[in-house]
């Protein structure tokens, strides 16, 4: 899925993970994209208090929203670089295609991993085979050996294992003595976790990793700290220990994001990932001239067929230190 803002802000997002005490809690804020009656999504990364989780440097959260006869989705071709894209669905239906030639049909509890790292284009459409879009839509940053990387697209169907109290699918990365065959660029971790009401579980993680728990239903208790429906509580490298509770009445479901800290700054500007300003403005002359660099979907069927690039902030950003 793109970022279909209209005034979409460039952002330098430093590497590197920063110290913190306990849980820290990141809410959500509300993105219309591309219109008053467009998709609205809840995004927690990226945000001034915290860049990125790992590589893991994007995160909106949408639905359950009611899919009408036309859908619900239809966002036409429109370009990446530096970058992956994670699409993971709790309900309904998206039809993909991109520039590499790949038409699939994006279904709940299946990965979906686009990679765009050198350039690359791609429509999403909901269906109506399902009567409701509820799902993630998340990126993943590509470190400099990686960003210049061939368009790649790769499907994975995570079964489901038991963590005695809930329910958990490794999409990426390694969780519960289960691991995705799907390889990463930098050390991931991306899993569904559907807790049972009144269940505490313990699982170990990689204590060089930092995490992110983004709440999708219910209220989940993590480490001690209350998060609410779209919250997302981080936690930084040091814990060897993640521990998740459902006070509830009802089965709780989370989306669990960690990876190595990302040591690298980058600047993200509408649907590229970059490291400098100049390489943003570079990007958008390529798109908007049609430049090979991105490809071109074929079997896209909406009136728009290709997506423009919004106008350019005013102001030249540059990457800020580490924190």
């Amino acid at each position: 899925m793109s970022n279909t803002e209209t005034a979409p802000v460039e952002l330098a997002c430093p590497g590197g993970a920063t110290a913190t005490g306990g849980v820290e809690v990141l809410s959500a804020r509300e993105v219309p994209l591309g219109g008053p009656r467009a998709l609205t999504v809840r995004r927690t990364l990226p945000q001034r208090s915290r860049s990125l989780i790992g590589a893991w440097c994007f995160a909106d959260h949408y639905g359950p929203t009611t899919v009408g006869r036309a859908g619900v989705m239809d966002v036409p071709p429109h370009p990446h670089t530096g970058l992956q894209t994670a699409t993971w669905l709790f309900a309904g239906e998206v039809e993909h295609r991109d520039s590499l030639g790949t038409h699939a049909l994006v279904r709940p509890g299946e990965l979906n991993l686009m990679t765009g790292g050198h350039g690359i284009c791609h429509s999403e459409v909901s269906t109506t085979a399902a009567a409701t879009l509820h799902g993630v839509q998340l990126w993943i940053a590509l470190p400099d050996a990686h960003r210049h990387a061939p368009r790649a697209f790769q499907h994975h169907t995570p079964p489901s294992i038991d963590l005695a109290g809930a329910t958990a699918r490794v999409f990426l990365g390694s969780l519960a003595g289960e691991t995705s065959p799907v390889p990463t660029a930098t050390p991931l971790l991306g899993a569904e976790i559907v807790l049972d009401p009144h269940a505490r579980v313990v699982l170990p993680v990689d204590p060089t990793h930092e995490h992110g728990v983004l709440v999708d239903t219910g209220t989940v208790v993590l480490a001690g700290t209350a998060l609410a429906r779209a919250d997302l509580g981080y936690l930084a490298p040091g814990t060897a220990t993640l521990e998740l509770a459902n006070p509830g009445e009802r089965p709780a479901r989370v989306l669990l994001l960690g990876g190595a800290p990302f040591d690298e700054d980058i600047v993200m500007w509408w649907n590229f990932v970059a490291r400098s300003h100049e390489e943003i403005l570079a990007f958008r002359e390529a798109w908007e001239r049609g430049s090979d660099q991105f490809g071109h979907v074929e079997g896209y069927t909406g009136t728009t067929q290709r997506l423009p690039a919004p106008a350019l902030p005013n102001a030249r950003i540059t990457p800020r230190h580490r924190r």
